[in-house]
């Protein structure tokens, strides 16, 4: 064997020998799998009961949420076409046997039309029927011939206790009939909105609540309805584990008017204020409330006697009222008083704690519709 013959099979020796060793493991390995088969599986055994309780509440109420898209009409000025786009989407729920559809306000402010999609993806065209800025709530209707989803049972927010578990089902980000959960973390928030008001008495849950679940429903472990997913707390805009939800109470209050009258109608006392009069009269007197500037012939207000500032023939101010509570809750300005009645109905007694003449009082008021035309100057309420 010549030195070329021995260096080329001590080249291949020396081949096979790192093949041996590098390739051993990977070679055990092959070996190995073909005799691997699936492991055996451990039972599961039952469901815990609060797993069971959260299955049944998503079955139950999913199939009433909806999913809900706006559009914007957009008219080219040189081919005349009008071009539809979606604007936004939110979430609703079914509220009754007629097809309304409950949402927020927001979802649906300044769109041309809106498109309602079903959990079985059946799509309807959607008629606003009525809203309320103030609430932040709005009804849409929709025609939904056969197979129409069941209403989410509806249940109480004014005895709700912080812990309860809740669950919110919605549309975040476009994916729909998303299921979160939390506890209530809050009762009686406030913040404000879009309409110059404040949203009272709001639910704050640490449910997660992104963009899109807004005008979902925030349901209790029985299945019931107990607020609208509304708004979140975030510096980022996304979940931060503070939400708010309008609660149920005022929901099943104020959707009845909108569905009736299109537009939320609020009792009033028939009353005229100013608040930068008030604050510088009840200084002056060394007081609070807010003082009647003037007072609604026929009103509520009228009929229970209550009066308002005059000016005499010689200039002398003679002055109304000073509402100083409405059962029991402070007010200091008109604002105060207008989101105190937003919780009455037409036809409701509330008691009026007045200043007259240096004097307390106490006043019992029978609470009317608004006035159809309500005398100029100041704010009535």
């Amino acid at each position: 064997m010549n030195s070329k013959s021995l260096i080329n099979t001590l080249i291949l020796l020396f081949l096979a020998l790192m093949l041996l060793v590098v390739g051993r493991p990977y070679l055990q390995s092959w070996l190995i799998s073909l005799d691997a088969e699936p492991r055996q599986v451990t039972a599961r055994g039952d469901l815990a009961s609060d797993e069971k309780n959260t299955i049944d509440v998503f079955e139950q109420s999913s199939p009433s949420v909806v999913f809900i898209t706006t559009v914007e009409r957009r008219l080219n000025i040189w081919t005349r076409k009008v071009t539809e786009t979606t604007r936004g989407s939110g979430s609703g729920f079914i509220w009754d046997n007629q097809g309304h559809v409950v949402t927020n306000y927001h979802v649906v402010e300044r769109s041309a039309s809106a498109k309602v999609r079903l959990s079985d993806q059946r799509v309807y065209d959607a008629q606003v029927v009525g809203a309320s800025p103030r609430h932040d709530l709005a009804v849409l209707k929709i025609n939904v011939p056969i197979d129409a989803p069941p209403p989410v049972p509806v249940g109480t927010s004014h005895d709700l206790q912080v812990g309860q578990k809740v669950f919110a089902i919605g549309n975040p980000f476009g994916l729909d009939h998303t299921l979160t959960t939390g506890i209530i973390s809050a009762l009686g928030r406030s913040i404000d909105n879009d309409a110059g008001g404040t949203i009272e008495n709001l639910i704050q849950t640490d449910a997660a609540i992104n963009p899109g679940n807004s005008g979902g429903p925030l349901i209790d472990s029985a299945g019931r309805l107990i607020g609208i997913n509304t708004a979140i707390y975030s510096p980022s805009g996304a979940y931060a584990g503070i939400g708010f939800a309008i609660p149920v109470d005022s929901v099943n209050r104020v959707v009845p008017k909108l569905i009736v009258h299109g537009r939320y109608i609020r009792p009033v006392l028939g009353v005229e204020m100013d608040n930068a009069i008030s604050e510088q009269v009840v200084k002056k007197l060394n007081t609070r409330g807010v003082l009647i500037l003037h007072v609604t012939p026929g009103s509520a207000a009228d009929r229970a006697g209550l009066r308002g500032t005059k000016v005499t023939r010689s200039d002398e101010i003679i002055l109304g009222d000073i509402i100083q509570s409405i059962d029991g809750r402070e007010v200091t300005e008109v604002e105060a008083i207008t989101d105190i009645l937003d919780a009455y109905n037409i036809g409701d007694q509330v008691t009026l704690e007045i200043f007259r003449n240096g004097k307390t009082q106490k006043v019992e008021v029978m609470l009317a519709g608004p006035s159809p035309q309500p005398s100029p100057g100041g704010r009535g309420s």
